[in-house]
Formats: structure tokens, C-alpha cells, sequence
């Protein structure tokens, strides 16, 4: 199998390396706007670098990885949709709803695949939660609460063209809070704070954001996230049951102290980043699309459930401006 990969950044080079070493990919085609880097990254896999977009869909590939910049997401899907490819894309398709469902129209009419990478649906605690509620461990679910805090907060250039914290990172726990319990949303209150550094204001942005999310079941679930959390990378689910209550994420390394007496101690190796944290849940994802290609197995991630994701953190976005509660049914392409 030969994968054409676009983007040769810091996910692109992880996915990149990922499948260089699998048994089942022959070869790799690697572009980046950076043509350099590309070369580099080509060089020390020992695979080839193309000079342009055109080469992956000239050169003859089987799939493709897209791990470009966000900006050139849509147009890509669309691309290889129109050449009859198999694709996986990191998240997002688009940072708008119109340009999402465009590519996803496109995908459809060709009916090509299209995965995306929504890695923590192959973390195994993540995965040991689904099955936890669907035993009925748990019971009755009643709440979830999650979070997303990165260490560092991202480059102030980056910020503008993130489509903001709900859509950039929010968006994760998003799908997740989905996929595991099974529900969609049916409501969203949320709200956020610019307060700290300059760059999320002057982004329009807000470096800290909560929402208060209304499954379909009547389940609460709440969900935090912040740009900058100096004690490390904290992403964490809880969900309590009347039987039980269960978490994902709490291990030597979650980044949190206890204050009290008898308390476990704080971490000695907090995780400091998603590629460290999630690096098995990444591989898996990519694994499982080669297996996809292969026609193997089913499409673990569509496109469907990024839309999915999306059109809550729209309706978190919406609220957040608007000081209200925003129903999902307000939001544009609600379309099973």
C-alpha cells in the first residue's frame, strides 16, 4: 500500500513515522508547504518527499493522510474525494459549518471514506468507560464532568485561525462525551473568560471555557477546558452513576495534587502534551485506517461524527456570545 501524507508538521511526522514502520504500507509520499522539512522528514524515514499536492494525487497512492493546516482541510477531502481516495484527516474538517458540510457533500456523492482523527476513541480508558456504562456498572448515568487543559497555551499567531476554543479544543471532548455514553446533546449553556494573557482577547478568543451540556437522556454533563495549565496536560472524564462512579485519566501522571493528609502524592512525570499523553491512541487511529483501506474493518470515526462535534461547539460559541442556553436543533445540519 503507498499513503500520499500532507503536512509534515508535528502530527504529520508522528503519523508519518507511524506508518513507515507498519507491515502493511509499502511506501510513503510526503508534501508539505515547507518542501524542506518535508525532504527532511522523508529523508530520515527513508521514504519519498513530493514537491507539491499535485505529485500525491498524481503519483499513484492508495489513501490519503491529510495533517496540513486547518485552512486547507475541506479543499483536500474534497480533492481526494473527487479522485476516488480513502482519507483520513485530522480534525477539523473546516473551522465553519458551511465549508464542513461541503466536503462531507463531497465525500458522499463520491462514496469514498473519510476518517477522522478523534484519537481518544483508541485510549483504552476511554474505551474501558463505554464498555463500563454499556455493562451497567455504573446504572443510571447522571453526570459526566470533563476537561481539556494544555500546559502551554498555543502561539499567539495560531489563536485567529483556530476557530476558538470550543472548536479547536473543546471539539475533542466533544465527540468523546458522544461516543462513550452513547447520547447526543440536546442543549448547551456556555460561557468563558479572557482573563491572563492579551492574545486571547485580541483573537477574540477566551483562554478559559465551560459549558454546561443536556443529553438527550436528561444526563448533565459539564465540560472545562484552559489554554495554559502550568502543573501539565490534564485531560480527564468522570461519570457517575447511581451504581458507581468511574474516571478516565487518573493515573502516576495526571497532573493534580491532593491537599489532603492521606492523599497520593502529586506526579512525579506529569504528562506535558497530547502527542506524549494520547502517543498509543495515535497510533492506534492510524492502524485502524490502514486496516479501513484494506477493507478489514468498518469506519471507526466519520465524518458525520466530526460534524457531530462541531455543531455543539457552534451552539457552545453561540451561547457563550449570546449569554443564553442555545439548543442544538439551532444549529445548522443537524441531518443524521
Amino acid at each position: 500500500m503507498r499513503i500520499g501524507l500532507i503536512g509534515a508538521g508535528r502530527i504529520g511526522t508522528f503519523h508519518a513515522t507511524t506508518l513507515s514502520r507498519h507491515r502493511d504500507v509499502g511506501s510513503l509520499i510526503i508534501t508539505d508547504v515547507d518542501t524542506a522539512r518535508a525532504q527532511e522528514l522523508a529523508d530520515r524515514l527513508g521514504e519519498t518527499a513530493a514537491p507539491g499536492v499535485d505529485e500525491i494525487f498524481t503519483w499513484g497512492v492508495d489513501a490519503v493522510v491529510i495533517t496540513a493546516a486547518t485552512a486547507a482541510h475541506a479543499e483536500l477531502i474534497g480533492r481526494a474525494a473527487r479522485s476516488g481516495l480513502p482519507v483520513f484527516c485530522e480534525k477539523p474538517i473546516a473551522v465553519d459549518l458551511h465549508g464542513t458540510l461541503n466536503a462531507l457533500a463531497e465525500v458522499e456523492a463520491a462514496g469514498t471514506v473519510l476518517q477522522m482523527g478523534f484519537q481518544r476513541r483508541f485510549d483504552e480508558g476511554y474505551a474501558h468507560a463505554r464498555d463500563a456504562l454499556r455493562s451497567g456498572r455504573v446504572g443510571r448515568l447522571h453526570t459526566v464532568r470533563a476537561t481539556t487543559a494544555d500546559q502551554e497555551p498555543p502561539p499567539a499567531a495560531y489563536l485567529p485561525l483556530s476557530g476558538g476554543i470550543y472548536r479547536d479544543g473543546l471539539v475533542h471532548d466533544f465527540d468523546i462525551l458522544r461516543w462513550v455514553t452513547g447520547q447526543e446533546v440536546a442543549e448547551v449553556y456556555a460561557t468563558g473568560s479572557d482573563a491572563g494573557q492579551a492574545m486571547f482577547r485580541e483573537a477574540g478568543d477566551v483562554g478559559t471555557a465551560a459549558a454546561v451540556l443536556t443529553l438527550e437522556d436528561g444526563t448533565l454533563a459539564t465540560v472545562t477546558a484552559a489554554r495554559q495549565n502550568g502543573a501539565g496536560y490534564d485531560v480527564r472524564m468522570e461519570l457517575a452513576g447511581e451504581l458507581d462512579t468511574i474516571v478516565v485519566g487518573l493515573d502516576d501522571r495526571t497532573p493534580i495534587a491532593s491537599t489532603e493528609p492521606s492523599g497520593p502524592p502529586p506526579a512525579d512525570k506529569p504528562w506535558t502534551g497530547f502527542l506524549e499523553r494520547f502517543a498509543l491512541a495515535y497510533e492506534a487511529e492510524v492502524a485502524a485506517f490502514v486496516q479501513v483501506v484494506r477493507g478489514e474493518r468498518a469506519n471507526p470515526c466519520d465524518g458525520r461524527a466530526a460534524l457531530h462535534s462541531l455543531r455543539i461547539a457552534e451552539a457552545c460559541e453561540l451561547s457563550r456570545l449570546e449569554r443564553r442556553p442555545v439548543q442544538l436543533g439551532e444549529i445548522a445540519g443537524a441531518r443524521d
